[in-house]
């Protein structure tokens, strides 16, 4: 398919061009082509195939001062002049902005020279009838536990995607990448005495095909989970030690990440304005950005500007080192670029798995997944619903759940106590267990 992504970096040079030609400054491109496909089962039967492939052009304009971004869908060359020439002349229609222009291209050398393993070479030999297998085969796995009867409804879906692009500056870069991810997952649910329905779900993913865990086991798992909920209640409100599974603390961690972008510190709408170099969390607390992990979910050789990837810290040993900033917002705040956004995060980790770390909590809740709430980027308050287990003398006990935690982040992650060894393999946050004192839950 080498054809394919050379005609992708056609586009884009050509979209370039023609973009010099009528009248642009500066521009940039990327051409992407897209194929999608999804089984989706529900209750023994097929319920959708969804198979797609999208492609276009996305440009980048500087003209004149002005700015704006534009894509289409149409490539014909014929198309793609007229396309460029009317959003050139609408651009220059619009105000002036001093701070848009195209990153120092100094910034785009330095490219690590590695193989990230970002495509599987075999995506074309996976079928229909084995994306219809897996599905089948995840659903009978999902009845076959302990406990099935209560189970009232099985929707599995099995999805694979291949991703290609290339992007075209016109200050000097040119870079591509393909990419392929394979997914499965299950949701349950189950009917309670009561009338409730409680549900829960199930993943698993990886770049290659051949990587993917059993399926069976996303189906036993969805069940499990969602089984050891029944009966589950709200405990009464105690300020305990919280242990957060490695699954759900990508949600918090996110909450923590998200307003160190740079449009959030122009914008006031970040807790961490001003303080670069001060102490967020405990010393626990260690998160680098690391674009180069192999086969990661988040790994690049370059970002969205085309600036170099590279390994850069976040926080350290508690203190926050780095922004994310990409170049407009750089030049807005006086500040150097460092990349707009976040790749793979990697945890400095602790030498116990999540059971070895319940065990040494005489009472505490362990938290598998959050209910609604929101968290505040700019003040760094957050309430959160949340479900899970108790946790008596080291061991899970009863489900609890209807059950909300409240506080501030600064405050919040000072109180991280323990990290686990097992980061979650799944997403590029990659979050492990988590354990946090003195958490303050509301019950009955």
């Amino acid at each position: 398919m080498a054809t394919n992504h050379d005609n992708l970096k056609d586009v884009a040079e050509s979209a370039v061009r023609l973009s010099l030609k009528k009248g642009a400054n500066q521009a940039s491109g990327r051409a992407y082509r897209v194929r999608e496909v999804s089984v989706t089962w529900r209750d023994g039967k097929l319920e959708k195939i969804h198979e797609a492939t999208t492609r276009g052009v996305g440009i980048s304009l500087y003209v004149d001062g002005r700015y704006s971004t534009v894509s289409t869908s149409d490539l014909r060359p014929e198309a793609l002049e007229t396309f460029v020439g009317d959003a050139v002349a609408l651009t220059k229609s619009l105000a002036k902005d001093p701070f848009r222009a195209l990153p120092d291209p100094k910034l785009y050398e330095g490219q690590a020279k590695i193989d990230l393993k970002l495509e599987d070479p075999k995506y074309a030999a996976v079928t229909p009838e084995e994306r219809r297998r897996i599905v089948r085969e995840i659903e009978a796995a999902a009845r076959g536990v302990k406990g099935s009867e209560a189970i009232i409804s099985v929707t599995t879906d099995f999805s694979d995607t291949l991703s290609e692009s290339w992007r075209v500056a016109s200050n000097g870069f040119s870079g591509g990448r393909r990419d392929t991810t394979f997914f499965a997952s299950a949701q349950v649910s189950v009917k309670e005495a009561d009338g409730r329905k409680p549900e829960d779900y199930a993943f698993a993913g990886a770049r290659f095909f051949g990587e993917l865990p059993e399926v069976a086991s996303v189906g036993r798992e969805a069940s499990e989970r969602t089984i050891r909920s029944i009966g589950s209640k709200k405990a009464d409100s105690a300020v305990l030690p919280m242990v957060l599974e490695n699954r759900a603390a990508g949600r918090m961690a996110a909450f923590l990440q998200g307003p160190l972008s740079g449009g959030s510190l122009q914008q006031k709408r970040s807790f961490y304005e001003g303080k670069l170099g001060q102490t967020i969390g405990s010393p626990l607390l260690t998160v680098t950005d690391d674009p180069h992990v192999p086969k990661g979910f988040g790994s690049r050789l370059f970002d969205g500007e085309g600036l170099a990837a590279k390994v850069m810290p976040v926080f350290e040993n508690g203190v926050l080192r780095n922004y994310f900033i990409d170049t407009y917002y750089a030049k807005k705040l006086g500040m150097a670029p460092t990349t707009g956004g976040l790749s793979n995060a990697t945890w400095a980790l602790g030498t116990k798995g999540r059971d070895a770390l319940l065990s040494g909590i005489a009472d505490g809740i362990l938290v598998t997944s959050f209910l609604g709430g929101n968290s505040n980027g700019t003040t760094g308050d957050f309430s959160l619903g949340v479900r899970g287990f108790r946790i008596r003398k080291g061991a899970i006990a009863e489900p609890v759940s209807e059950m909300n935690i409240s506080g501030n982040h600064l405050e919040f992650w000072k109180r991280l106590v323990a990290v686990g060894n097992d980061p979650y393999p799944y997403s590029a946050i990659r979050t492990p267990t988590l354990v946090f004192d003195a958490v303050q839950f509301a019950g009955v």
